[in-house]
């Protein structure tokens, strides 16, 4: 039963707010969850139910909501300077948090926008124009793996291989070329990990012979290709892809918009490979989960070919929200408290969550259950489309926020998980995965077994 309150916003929300990755008409018969307060790794409706944010909000939130480091940042933040454009101007927070990321990544040069999509939209752009600066403007294209994400504004999407995302938008894309997917999932009986990932550059590396002369680059999510349902993949394949990068001319850029800032075990997926890609495109736990920024850091090499007196051949790409003061402070913060202190707790905190989630690992419909860092996914045995909307809604009942893509079910909970909401998550999921496979395949059969 809900309160007025929450029928209230629900009703507002419906009329007013065109929700993302969504089929609006769901919402029929699948009500929203109207959420008035968080707090650490919980959200609050305003009936004063919780639910255990198990996914982040969308991987963004590293240290739990209303965290007091990031929202002191904040505040002081507030009092000294909100917002000032970047073109021709610049602020102290821009500045550091450019130093540190430069720091921690061994790039430089870092251009701000406010979301994931946007990042990867820059470095193909400046990708592109770097080779035509440098007298090569044939290498104007781009190779991307199977079921590869990296967003969806146009050149983002014109590098995804998700048809759901991108059938609809074909006739405006340039679209790019698509390679083997080293997934280890992939990998025939008797194949390990590592020689998929070998197979798979094999292919790379194929492609790249005969089409390095008009490639500009090679974009990759490192290790984890989340949005292809959490296909995981040996580090070994990013070596080769750096190498081969190297012999072909061909720039690599590593979209770690969701496997940065200690999500697979290290600062960034490019550290457990030993790789220093030629762009790096960073976003979501940025800022801890606060607010909107994204950055696009690159080499010296690439940087110098735009260092010009004729305007044309700058970097002319801008948004109004660049660099912005108070999201810059709060990646600061956030930055702050992802310390080696940090990382190590994270690795005690999966081996408990992992010890844990043993009982989902062995469930009789589940098959490749993995993990990496702070991720953990299951491929679940069933023939029902709706499973992901369906499991989403038993999930909720369990007060667990779960969202699986697809037939593929996965954690990737606020590094402050304590050891209560582990057992909350685990013998939540398991209920809701059971209710799920045991009801009716259409949302009224699961609104019954709900009730």
């Amino acid at each position: 039963m809900t309160s007025s309150r929450n029928d209230d916003l629900l009703e507002r929300s419906r009329r007013a707010v065109w929700h993302p990755c969504t089929q609006m008409k769901h919402h029929e018969s699948q009500p929203l969850v109207p959420i008035v307060r968080a707090e650490g790794a919980w959200l609050f409706d305003a009936d004063g139910r919780r639910y255990l944010d198990a996914v982040s909000s969308w991987w963004v939130n590293l240290f739990g909501h209303g965290h007091p480091h990031i929202k002191s940042a904040l505040h002081d933040q507030l009092e000294r300077l909100d917002h000032v454009m970047l073109a021709g101007l610049t602020h102290e927070p821009v500045i550091e948090l450019s130093e540190r990321l430069s720091a921690w990544t061994g790039l430089g040069h870092c251009f701000f926008a406010s979301d994931g999509a946007s990042a990867n939209e820059i470095a193909l752009k400046m990708s592109a124009h770097a080779w035509r600066n440098r007298g090569r403007p044939e290498k104007n294209g781009f190779v991307s793996l199977v079921q590869g994400y990296h967003g969806e504004t146009m050149g983002a999407l014109g590098v995804t291989d998700i048809p759901l995302f991108r059938t609809a938008y074909g006739p405006l894309l340039r679209p790019a070329a698509i390679v083997m997917s080293p997934d280890a999932r992939r990998a025939e009986f008797g194949v390990d990990a590592a020689a998929q990932a070998e197979v798979a550059a094999r292919h790379l590396e194929a492609w790249l012979d005969a089409h390095h002369h008009e490639t500009a680059a090679l974009i990759v999510e490192p290790l984890v290709q989340c949005a292809a349902g959490m296909a995981m993949y040996d580090a070994h394949y990013l070596r080769r892809a750096r190498a081969l990068c190297n012999r072909y001319e061909v720039h690599l850029i590593a979209d770690e918009i969701a496997t940065g800032f200690g999500r697979t075990g290290e600062r960034f997926a490019c550290d457990l490979a030993g790789i220093r890609p030629d762009f790096i495109c960073l976003s979501k736990g940025l800022t801890g989960g606060t607010l909107p920024l994204s950055v696009v850091l690159t080499t010296d090499a690439v940087y110098e070919s735009f260092y010009d007196d004729e305007s044309a051949r700058g970097f002319l790409h801008s948004h109004s929200y660049t660099g912005n003061p108070l999201a810059c402070r709060a990646a600061l913060a956030a930055m702050d408290l992802l310390d080696e202190a940090q990382i190590e707790c994270n690795r005690n905190t999966a081996a408990r969550l992992s010890d844990a989630a043993r009982a989902l690992d062995g469930h009789p419909h589940i098959t490749h259950a993995r993990r990496l860092g702070m991720i953990w996914a299951w491929d679940v045995q069933t023939d029902d489309p709706l499973f992901s909307r369906r499991y989403h809604r038993a999930a909720l009942e369990e007060g667990l926020l779960l969202r699986p893509i697809g037939k593929t079910l996965y954690f990737m909970p606020p590094y402050v998980i304590d050891d209560e909401a582990i057992q909350h998550l685990v013998r939540g999921a398991i209920r809701a995965l059971d209710l799920t496979l045991a009801s009716p395949s259409n949302s009224v059969g699961l609104s019954q077994a709900l009730a």
